[in-house]
């Protein structure tokens, strides 16, 4: 039924996040106990301040369509948030409420990007930002990072990229899926070069804004010659283990959101009621409600670098954000392990699966064909349960 299907769909590729953690599930219900590192997803119960507010949204009869922008409360709420954290200043109709910082991305590429044009992609990058490139008729232009420069690109790099048809930058600091940190500095070099090309528009990931050991949290909306430049996209998701809620947000020029707000009330009109009156609660209460679940991660971090750096053939860099590690795992290609051919890291990755009963996900869906994605947004139970497996399974 294939040749039914729209182009668009046959040529898409499935999120590898969501692939791995479906074929991780499937075999579960077969009886394998599975340890599954490949979802971005905190395993720590909703704070109940926030599940509270969803409760009495509840009684208080939030169920009529919301609007396509997200309540004027939210929205408030939104902005003093980005006053709070990261000095920035925003009007109601520079932001626009969605389901899901996901979709807050799909509309920002969907609003700017025509056939043809080309979307900056430092690698590695989170896996939907190529595919929602292609589907609205974009191209990456992928600029590939490595270990050794901690995973992030440098100004050179950058403008060697740039190109007549470049329409648009798009990365996330926390990085998904390496853990890596801009600083204000690094991201300051990498604005210079961008205010030579003044056409091109920056879209920021800041979805795991406070899961930060670096310090504190840049943006480069905060620079005054980027900020009518940059759109902010972030969410409740990582942050406040909300990621069911599905609310996400972005704030940036006013003619973007009013674009993003256009296209949003044709295809899903308003995110959840009930859920946006939860993240009013979320927003409004200060970070540092939140900072035990950053202490946790910062633990797991290193009990995960520790046990990792103790198995040969992984290399790790020392993540500064995020949930994630990603080992550079070359040494292994090419070689045989029990009898399996390791071509590349999709077969680490299923070799993990099938051989240590530990779900990955493979650097290629990311842009790194040379790494894997391990989350450590579980227990320290089962971090050090799947490292002993995976070291026994490649030893």
């Amino acid at each position: 039924m294939n040749k039914n299907l729209s182009k668009r769909v046959n040529e898409m590729t499935t999120s590898a996040t969501l692939a791995m953690a479906a074929k991780a599930r499937e075999l579960k219900e077969t009886g394998k106990d599975i340890i599954s590192l490949s979802l971005g997803e905190p395993d720590f119960a909703i704070p109940e301040y926030i599940k509270d507010a969803a409760i009495q949204a509840i009684k208080d009869d939030y169920h009529s369509y919301p609007p396509v922008d997200g309540y004027t409360e939210l929205k408030q709420a939104i902005i003093t948030k980005f006053k709070r954290d990261n000095n920035l200043d925003y009007k109601p109709a520079q932001i626009v409420v969605s389901t899901g910082a996901k979709q807050s991305l799909a509309n920002i590429v969907m609003a700017l990007v025509n056939e043809g044009d080309e979307v900056i992609l430092p690698s590695p990058y989170w896996v939907s930002y190529s595919d929602m490139t292609q589907l609205f008729g974009g191209v990456p232009k992928v600029i590939p990072s490595s270990l050794e420069s901690d995973f992030k690109i440098t100004p050179d790099q950058l403008e060697a990229a740039i190109t007549s048809k470049t329409k648009m930058v798009l990365f996330s600091s926390p990085c998904n899926p390496s853990g890596s940190v801009y600083s204000k500095d690094e991201l300051r070099a990498l604005a210079d070069v961008l205010v030579k090309y003044p056409n091109i528009i920056v879209v920021s990931d800041e979805i795991y804004e406070h899961i930060n050991f670096f310090g504190e949290h840049a943006s480069m909306a905060q620079f005054d010659d980027m900020y009518d430049r940059t759109v902010v996209v972030n969410g409740v998701s990582k942050a406040f283990s909300m990621t069911g809620w599905r609310i996400g947000y972005l704030a940036g020029p006013e003619w973007i959101a009013r674009a993003c707000n256009k296209l949003q009330g044709q295809i899903t009109s308003g995110a959840n009621a009930i859920a946006q009156q939860a993240t009013i609660t979320a927003l409004e209460n200060p970070p540092s409600k939140i900072q035990y679940m950053v202490d946790a991660f910062k633990e797991r971090r290193q009990l995960m670098l520790d046990l990792l750096n103790d198995i040969p053939g992984f290399s790790c860099n020392e993540p500064q954000g995020a949930f994630y590690v990603f080992p550079d795992i070359s040494d292994f290609i090419g070689k045989e392990i029990n009898g399996v051919k390791i071509n590349n890291a999709s077969d680490l990755s299923l070799y993990l699966l099938e051989h240590a009963n530990v779900a990955t996900v493979t650097g290629e869906a990311f842009g790194s064909p040379n790494c894997i994605r391990m989350s450590y947004a579980t227990s320290n139970e089962e971090i050090t349960e799947a490292m002993r497996r995976i070291k026994e399974a490649v030893s």
